[in-house]
Parts: structure tokens; C-alpha cells; sequence
């Protein structure tokens, strides 16, 4: 049965991107997408029974643990219907994680109409509980305005509940509203502590947080070589914008020998991510032929999908590269 650290990694992906796809600096009005972000909680403990057992016979925990394996397809046929049901059973009888997982439910829209509502309710009594997770999720909704009024405030407060229970993605929203003052008091010192302890937990998101914060000086000293140390660090678990970073680091001799080759590996890694500027960033180096052979056809591939997805720069260069054949 998947545990709860298997499950995170399997949902997990980028929260937040912190470069401007043009100029590569810091977003100043951050873009919260909580893309597969389930967050569900995993199994606990060992069942004496089997799950369905254990569930008909009304164990909170066994309804949770069944309900999981419903959403994941894990020793039973995918049917998120099902999933949602066996979360609320288990929800109704005060079960945090549950009621954190029917959140989620409700959501997304998995097995259950979506309803943002709907899920704020679940996620507040499951975080009034003190579960880490769902105080997480909570912040998320007060942040985006989803099914409550938007309140950075509030926000930060629920982010601040999780970080003191050491869950490292409410440790990096408060990290990142502490060094953007958004809903607290801007405060450099207290974005770098929160940030550095959910990156020591190897969440890439914090990771290239902190990576950009050495490359920038901002609450830290500046230090190319920490950045692309950190930028590294999430490149390798997957962080889209950290390989981007690392490999504009390769391209420019930043915190690193310079290595053409090396750059245009990391861009590729990031642009199959479908991210814009790294989409734009290898359709260069196809045209100039940086790091790798040439290539003006492979240049406008890359060119175009950054343009199809809104990239000015991107249009541009496909249009003259177009002009020049």
C-alpha cells in the first residue's frame, strides 16, 4: 500500500513559477496553481483486516485507507466515485485525514461536482484539527479566493499553523508572503528561514526558491555558486524553473564553468515540461547552434510551442527565422 511521502511524490508538482517568462526575473504577483497537488494522507498503520472489511465494519481509518486506493487504482479498479465516498464515510466520523481527502474530493472535482465550498469546509475542519496538510490547503483556497474571500492574511496564518507543524509547502508560501509581504509584513530574514527549512526537506519548489534567492541577493548574500547549487538540487527532482535556471547558469558561466552542452541537456529537461521560457531559450540555441548541432527546423518547433502558448519573444523569432529560409 503507497505510503503517504510515495503519494506526495506521485501528485506533486510545481506550485509556483517564479521567473517572468520574458526577462527571467521574480514574479511580483505570484501565480498560485496547485496543478496535482492531492496532498491526500496515506495509509496509517497496519489494518488487521482487509480495507473493505475493516470499512463495512465502520473503521474511520480503514474507510480512509480504501478510499486511497480507490483514487489510486491500488489493489482495486481506479474509481474516484467510490473514493469520495468511502472519504466521506470516514469524514463524517471527525477522521482529519479524511476530511482533508473529501476536500480535495470536492476540489477537483474527483468522484464529486466540484465545489469550492464544499471543500473549504472539509479542509477547515480537518485543519482545526491540526492537520498539517489540510492547513496547507486551506491557505491555498484563502489565496486564490476559491470558495472564501481572497485574504492573504488568513492565508498566511494557516501557512504559518503548517509550517509549525513542519509541512515544507506551507513552510515555502509563508517563506515566499514574508519576503513579498503579502498578507504579513515584509520581512527578508523570516523568507529566507521558512524557505531554507522546507528546502533541507528536498521540496523543489523551495529548493529553486532559494536558489533564486542566492542568484538575486534578496535575503541572503549573493552567491551564484549556492544558487546553482540549490537551483541543481530541484533540477534533478524535476523543478521545470530550476532546470531553466541551472542551465541558463551552464549558458552564462554563473556559479558554474560554462557548458554549452550542459545547458542545452537542462533546457530540453524543462522545455518537455512545457515551460515558455525554456521552450524559447532551446528554440535559441537550435538556431545559433549553442550546445548543439544547428538546426533551424528543431529551432522552430521549439519556437512555436512557446509562441502557441502566448510568448511575444517566441513569435517574433519564429517570424523572422520564417523571413530568413
Amino acid at each position: 500500500m503507497a505510503t503517504e511521502r510515495q503519494l506526495r511524490d506521485r501528485q506533486q508538482r510545481n506550485l509556483l513559477g517564479e521567473l517572468n517568462e520574458k526577462t527571467g526575473r521574480a514574479v511580483g504577483a505570484m501565480s498560485f496553481v496547485i496543478c496535482c497537488l492531492l496532498l491526500l494522507s496515506g495509509c496509517q498503520g497496519q489494518q488487521s483486516l482487509d480495507p473493505r472489511t475493516a470499512a463495512e465494519q465502520g473503521d474511520a481509518e480503514a474507510q480512509n485507507n480504501l478510499g486511497i486506493m480507490y483514487t489510486l487504482g491500488d489493489g482495486v479498479e481506479q474509481d474516484f466515485g467510490q473514493a469520495a465516498e468511502c472519504f466521506r464515510r470516514a469524514a463524517e466520523q471527525g477522521y482529519a485525514e479524511a476530511q482533508n481527502n473529501l476536500g480535495v474530493s470536492y476540489r477537483d472535482g474527483k468522484g464529486v461536482e466540484k465545489d469550492y465550498h464544499q471543500a473549504v469546509n472539509w479542509f477547515r475542519k480537518a485543519a482545526e484539527q491540526g492537520l498539517p496538510k489540510a492547513q496547507f490547503n486551506l491557505g491555498i483556497m484563502y489565496t486564490n479566493g476559491n470558495g472564501v474571500r481572497k485574504d492573504y492574511a488568513q492565508a498566511a496564518e494557516w501557512f504559518r499553523s503548517g509550517a509549525q507543524h513542519g509541512n515544507p509547502e506551507s513552510q515555502t508560501y509563508l517563506g515566499i508572503f514574508y519576503r513579498d509581504g503579502m498578507g504579513v509584513e515584509k520581512d527578508t530574514a523570516q523568507a529566507t528561514e521558512w524557505i531554507r527549512k522546507a528546502a533541507r526537506q528536498n521540496l523543489p519548489l523551495a529548493q529553486h526558491n532559494l536558489g533564486f534567492m542566492y542568484a538575486t541577493g534578496n535575503g541572503v548574500e549573493q552567491d551564484d555558486a549556492e544558487a546553482v547549487k540549490w537551483y541543481r538540487k530541484a533540477a534533478e527532482l524535476g523543478n521545470a524553473e530550476a532546470q531553466n535556471n541551472l542551465a541558463m547558469c551552464y549558458h552564462n558561466g554563473k556559479g558554474v564553468e560554462q557548458d554549452l552542452s550542459l545547458a542545452a541537456k537542462w533546457l530540453r529537461e524543462a522545455a518537455e515540461q512545457d515551460l515558455i521560457s525554456a521552450q524559447f531559450n532551446l528554440g535559441y540555441m537550435y538556431a545559433e547552434g549553442e550546445g548543439v548541432e544547428q538546426d533551424l527546423k528543431r529551432a522552430a518547433e521549439w519556437y512555436r510551442k512557446a509562441a502557441e502558448q502566448g510568448n511575444q519573444a517566441a513569435k517574433q523569432a519564429l517570424e523572422n527565422l520564417e523571413k530568413s529560409r
